[in-house]
């Protein structure tokens, strides 16, 4: 009998797929629970990556006409009252300050002292306070629009939590706009969830689904929520990413009021739009493998790390000499409009070790050089998404290196997207709803999407429930054709996509 190969993650994703995403994340060195509980260190190596996904998407941003500021972290809990149902929606994940110093307790120690006039609440999101901002900013029609972004962390208390997925506190972005009609404030709305789609695909390698929330999983205080949804590699969905139009809701609890073109006072419109340290998580369960972490180039710290093989000090300074040569080449070399970024590792350890090390991280391309290569004007070149590793010319490495990370890139779009679409399926009776969700294999029971059309959302949570099943979004694309809803058999205008979920 043939041996099963050896990898470096265990359990691997078949065997237990939450604690293989947990391995993934301590093998490849980019997070680590913290002593508060809840929340997370987040590494070098992670944060280098949260970094090109900042820098990538506030280049969007900013290419649509938004800047960034920023706003408290605390918010008088009064502002939250002003919106019910906003409140509702978070006030059972509110971090709550009630004093403001400290002092020596009798018995040892230290206790809360000073308490505070009116309770504040550290950030869950902002759309008070800044509403609160926005309100003295804003007199006239030529006000507007205000297009604003801003990066901070927020703090919702989640009872269970897991490493970028959910977190007590996690890392965001957070945009807030204030418009003169419902017609630019929707416009903006579908603009930004266009923007989410595009860094999904296109820098994440993530296919996406674009769709409307349902009214039993809109933001509170939202009129309407469009969200990016994501399969992972358990199929079960992700929400990536969300845009909301606000309507006058968030304009009214906070008195954001303009005189407009006609001279009457009227009350502004108004949007907000997020993602967070959460797509860290998706790209982990989207690409990685029971080898660890596999990053999209696009988004890669290091691209490229070339591993130095020597026996002795005098064949270490030429192969030194080559390697600098050949990092100085390859950084001279754009992708994605960046230069390849390049890593030399030339720590004392082994081989094999080291060479592992940057599989477990994700490294696009690793590049062995050692004498042998130097005479054959060569490298020694493994990918992370092939097993085997093949000898290069220097000057066709150097030739082809931006098109060898975009090959890269979109295989793996192309692979993510083949698991979504052999995992998704239109399903139009209950029976065959259940049997999709229900499966005595313990890896089948995720399903993947279901794509059904619907009548009633009330009408559908006890089957939900039982199953464990959320409605996902209300797709934006090929949603057109009515039919019957695979529950009740009553005429259904739209089909959604419902599936297990993070």
């Amino acid at each position: 009998m043939a041996k099963a190969p050896k990898n470096a993650i265990s359990p691997s994703r078949a065997e237990d797929y939450p604690e293989w995403y947990q391995q993934v994340i301590r093998a490849s060195d980019l997070a680590e629970n913290s002593p508060v509980r809840g929340c997370m260190v987040i590494k070098p190596w992670g944060y280098r990556l949260w970094e090109n996904m900042q820098r990538a998407l506030d280049d969007m941003f900013k290419a649509t006409g938004h800047q960034n500021a920023y706003f408290p972290l605390f918010i008088p809990m009064s502002f939250l009252e002003k919106e019910a149902e906003h409140v509702e929606g978070f006030a059972k994940e509110c971090a709550v300050v009630t004093h403001h110093r400290l002092e020596p307790d009798p018995d040892g120690g230290l206790r809360p002292a000073g308490k505070l006039e009116e309770p504040l609440i550290v950030r869950p999101t902002s759309e008070t306070i800044i509403g609160a901002t926005y309100a003295k900013w804003v007199q006239s029609h030529r006000d507007l629009p205000i297009l604003i972004n801003q990066w901070a962390n927020v703090v919702r208390w989640e009872m269970r939590t897991r490493m970028f997925l959910r977190t007590a506190e996690f890392l965001w972005q957070e945009g807030h706009t204030v418009h003169a009609t419902s017609e630019e404030a929707i416009a903006e709305t579908e603009q930004m969830i266009d923007v989410y789609a595009d860094f999904a695909e296109n820098w994440m390698a993530m296919p996406v689904i674009i769709g409307s929330k349902t009214a039993d999983e809109r933001f509170p205080g939202a009129v309407e929520t469009l969200s990016i949804e994501a399969m992972m590699q358990d199929r079960k969905a992700l929400q990536a990413g969300t845009s909301h139009f606000l309507g006058q809701n968030f304009s009214k609890a906070q008195e954001i009021v303009f005189q407009a073109e006609n001279g009457e006072r009227e009350y502004a419109w108004t949007t907000s739009w997020g993602v967070s340290t959460r797509l860290v998580g998706a790209l982990i369960m989207s690409h990685s493998d029971d080898d660890g972490l596999v990053v999209p180039p696009r988004l890669a710290p290091s691209q490229v790390v070339i591993l130095p093989i020597y026996r002795d000090e005098s064949q270490r300074a030429a192969v030194l000499q080559y390697v600098e040569r050949i990092k100085d080449e390859l950084t001279a070399q754009q992708y994605a409009g960046s230069a390849v970024r390049v890593e030399v590792d030339d720590r004392d350890i082994r081989g094999g070790e080291k060479k592992w090390h940057h599989v477990k991280r994700g490294v696009p391309i690793r590049l062995e050089i050692g004498p042998k290569d130097i005479e054959k004007d060569a490298v020694f070149l493994g990918r992370r998404d092939q097993a085997k590793s093949v000898s290069m010319g220097r000057a066709e490495l150097i030739a082809e290196i931006s098109s060898l990370l975009e090959e890269m890139q979109q295989g793996l779009f192309d692979k993510a997207r083949k698991l979504r679409d052999d995992h998704s399926r239109v399903i139009t009776t209950e029976s065959d709803f259940r049997d999709f969700f229900t499966s005595a294999d313990p890896q089948d029971i995720h399903g993947g999407f279901a794509h059904c059309h619907f009548a009633s959302e009330e009408e559908l949570q006890p089957l939900l429930k039982e199953l464990k099943v959320t409605i996902r979004c209300i797709p934006r694309e090929d949603n057109d054709e009515a039919g019957v809803c695979f529950l009740t058999g009553k005429p259904a205008a739209k089909k959604a996509i419902f599936a297990k979920a993070y």
